[in-house]
């Protein structure tokens, strides 16, 4: 890795909990190069760790979609302005706006208007392939250099001249496969027993939103078989609110509040009932067949699907296989009894749901699985430049 320069200048701005952990990892493979570097960021505990924090508090923009996002709109206005007076007053050599589209436009239009001469990189792009694909003109004209996931992004950008480089998808480079054995050895789950893991989210509207279908439909399936283990883990900066939200669950359920357990419970599970985000990918790498879907607000739904949406799936596991092959539901469709009706019929076919996971490893491959981390590959082209 190249060494950093003298007196090397880091900023990291993350405002949800996807951003916040690819940051973290990101500064961490910063450090492991050495050299006299100063790192300060504004996001959330993951950053806290590894650097210097501002102290503006992001948690307001964990909110889900178009009409939400207008609603909080002072929120996310009032945050980009403190956040860019705090990164001119630190004064980096470089800004690295980490995913979280809306809220980084307006810090990265904020810092370059008071200091043309930091150098601005965008870690993640938005997605443009999905919804949007304007947004590759305006990014461009705002930063100095994208990271971002996939290949296929790359020629969005190319006619507008950002320098665009591939780093792969994060999930797949961060947990090797983890012991599904001794999750259950821990919790005492007979290997014969079927283990439903439930993911309901990261976002406190995904709590809201999201979740209810999924562990309804996990109630249905328990009470079908009470031999079956259900084990639920939400991220975790919503735990206390998943607890708050839903505090009649049945007493031998597991909810992990440990970070560290959920790639555990993915390994040990037969199946896994997820919200659709970057924790599809980590269930599918470590071998386990899921479902999952979303839903968010029917104004939100009205302008996506009608107006913005040009993607055929919504999971990036479709996307990369060119065809459903983790079923997932949207909108009216993701029900209770939809998502029951999907898991028994792969819970009741051990064909089916090894043909998914072949299936996922497949499209895992063409994703970059197995390639060098992306954190690492990240932390490289900084110190490049």
């Amino acid at each position: 890795m190249t060494e950093p320069t003298l007196g090397e200048r880091f900023y990291f701005v993350a405002g949800e909990a996807s951003g916040d952990l690819l940051g973290a990892e990101v500064v961490a493979a910063l450090r492991e190069a050495g050299g006299d570097m100063s790192i300060r960021a504004t996001g959330g505990t993951s950053l806290g760790t590894v650097a210097e924090m501002s102290g503006v508090d992001v948690s307001p923009l964990s909110v889900l979609g178009l009409w939400e996002g207008l609603q909080a709109y002072r929120d996310v206005t009032r945050l980009a302005e403190e956040t860019a007076q705090d990164v001119l007053a630190f004064a980096p050599s470089q800004l690295v706006l980490v995913d979280s589209w809306g809220f980084c436009l307006r810090v990265a239009q904020r810092v370059r208007a008071g200091n043309p001469d930091i150098r601005l990189v965008k870690l993640i792009g938005p997605q443009v392939w999905a919804t949007r694909a304007g947004r590759a003109k305006t990014l461009a004209s705002l930063v100095d250099q994208l990271l971002c996931i996939h290949d296929f992004e790359v020629p969005y950008y190319a006619p507008f001249g950002l320098d665009t480089r591939v780093i792969g998808h994060p999930a797949l480079s961060r947990h090797g496969l983890a012991d599904g054995d001794a999750f259950r050895q821990l919790y005492k789950i007979a290997l014969q027993d079927e283990l439903i893991l439930v993911l309901p989210g990261s976002r406190r509207s995904e709590i809201d939103r999201v979740a209810s279908p999924l562990i309804e439909a996990a109630r249905r399936l328990y009470h079908a078989d009470r031999q079956r283990q259900v084990v639920v883990a939400p991220a975790f900066g919503v735990v206390d609110m998943f607890a708050e939200r839903f505090g009649d669950l049945p007493a031998d359920w597991i909810i992990l509040r440990d970070e560290r357990e959920r790639f555990g419970a993915m390994a040990a599970a037969d199946l896994a009932l997820a919200c659709s985000g970057t924790v599809t990918s980590e269930v599918a790498v470590q071998g386990t067949p899921l479902i999952t879907g979303y839903k968010t607000g029917a104004i939100t739904w009205m302008l996506v699907k009608h107006l913005l949406m040009k993607a055929d799936y919504i999971t990036l596991l479709n996307m990369a296989a060119g065809r459903m092959i983790v079923p997932e539901l949207l909108q009216s469709a993701f029900t209770a009894s939809a998502i029951t009706e999907l898991a028994e019929g792969l819970l009741c076919d051990n064909a089916a749901r090894e043909a998914q996971m072949v299936a996922q490893n497949e499209a895992l491959g063409k994703m970059g699985y197995g390639g060098p981390p992306a954190a690492r590959l990240a932390a490289e082209i900084l110190l490049e430049l």
